[in-house]
């Protein structure tokens, strides 16, 4: 989809249309830009981007709230356009999608002829714009996609996908940030083109796995990452976490303790919705001067309770705090196991207590749609605007209490 947080606010706002636009917040909060319109765009504004960075680079945007009720209602929008295409679709965040049109050419005509019809039926249900890639790879279908922004579409014919990304920088590549860039950078590769003239030998010795990866990528292949499995048979999250940047940098115990808890319940919240357990927890703090540290824990049983994760936590934020003012905070579930594993027979019992006494917390949050309307004692203080992002819980098609296809 095609600027979608904007173009969907300028569908509730038509005033905004043609203007620069920051999707996020406000110029002087401490957030950062969830979308930018293709207009803030020329300014060098993106995604991820400090609200206030923003500002500065386009003083004359217009900066708007995330809606995440809205994103998630056009999100299912676009969906069920797709499912009318393919039985096999994956959604890969809230605005991107991947379509297995293979056997459907009676239906649905040549690639070109489908990628233009469904371009159409997005157009007409939801009234925003979207780009296709066309490829016999998810990966460079992706690309292409990119490539053929805004509101186009780009076909790479089978046999054309190492030439065509050939040209291309190697930071177009999924999975390649900044990072990754800079060490390519250093070795001389700066074209998908140099990569693909290199033995993967040589990448294997410098990048390891991710270097076998980086080969087949570059001669067009879906190679690990994002690609390990079959359309629409994506499976569950490999990690779930919630963060929050304070408006002010504070060292108020109570008020950090609180935040901590409401991250932690959330986490928790959406382990349960998936029917998972998880076994490390991480906390991310960072200072006022952007130091930024991470703690793990392995826990001594899976756990997806509330008060647990919240317990570790907080212990694990007490050991590493110095005492000066936070500027963020996160919560992160990872190890995340299919089955609760052993708990002692003492702790059975409180085990059991809690299992239904969060799964009527559970649907009394559903009933009213707020996470926060009920919570531990310490984190009734600690409301805060959860930020609007790309890959929110429950995405349509991968409704955990609907199975995978929702």
């Amino acid at each position: 989809m095609d600027a979608f947080f904007v173009s969907v606010e300028e569908l509730f706002d038509p005033s905004l249309k043609g203007k620069p636009v920051v999707v996020g917040g406000r110029p002087n909060e401490r957030g950062v830009v969830s979308a930018a319109s293709y207009a803030a765009r020329k300014f060098g504004v993106h995604s991820a981007m400090p609200l206030r960075t923003a500002y500065k680079l386009c003083p004359q945007a217009i900066f708007v709230d995330g809606h995440r009720e809205r994103y998630v209602e056009y999100s299912h929008k676009v969906y069920e356009v797709l499912q009318r295409f393919s039985p096999k679709v994956d959604m890969a965040s809230i605005d991107e999608a991947y379509l297995d049109l293979t056997g459907t050419e009676r239906l649905h005509g040549t690639p070109l002829q489908a990628a233009h019809k469904l371009h159409q039926a997005v157009k007409e249900t939801t009234a925003l714009n979207c780009s296709i890639g066309i490829s016999a790879s998810r990966m460079v279908a992706k690309v292409a996609s990119d490539q053929a922004k805004p509101n186009g579409i780009l076909w790479i014919l089978p046999g054309q996908e190492a030439s065509f990304l050939a040209p291309l920088d190697v930071r177009k590549i999924p999975g390649v940030g900044k990072v990754t860039e800079g060490r390519l950078h250093a070795v001389g590769i700066r074209k998908v083109g140099d990569l693909a003239a290199l033995d993967a030998a040589f990448l294997e010795q410098h990048f390891g796995k991710w270097g076998l990866a980086l080969a087949g990528k570059s001669h067009g292949m879906d190679a690990g990452g994002w690609f390990d499995t079959e359309v629409g048979e994506g499976g569950g999250p490999k990690s779930i976490s919630h963060e929050h940047t304070f408006m002010v940098d504070t060292a108020e115990t109570a008020a950090l303790d609180g935040i901590l808890v409401r991250l932690s319940e959330m986490v928790a919240r959406r382990l349960r919705d998936h029917d998972l357990w998880a076994r490390t927890l991480q906390i991310k703090l960072r200072y006022s001067d952007f130091s930024t540290f991470t703690r793990s824990r392995t826990l001594d049983h899976a756990s997806q309770v509330d008060a647990e994760l919240a317990a570790a936590a907080r212990d694990l934020f007490h050991k590493a705090w110095t005492g000066k003012p936070i500027r963020l905070l996160g919560v992160y579930a990872q190890s995340l196991e299919a089955t609760e594993g052993q708990t002692s027979l003492i702790d059975e019992g409180r085990a059991e207590d809690w299992r239904r006494t969060l799964a009527a917390v559970d649907k009394i949050r559903e009933k009213y749609g707020q996470d926060g309307i009920i919570s531990l004692a310490s984190g009734m203080k600690a409301a805060f605007r959860q930020r609007v992002h790309e890959n929110p819980e429950n995405l349509p098609g991968k409704d955990p209490k609907k199975g995978k296809l929702s």
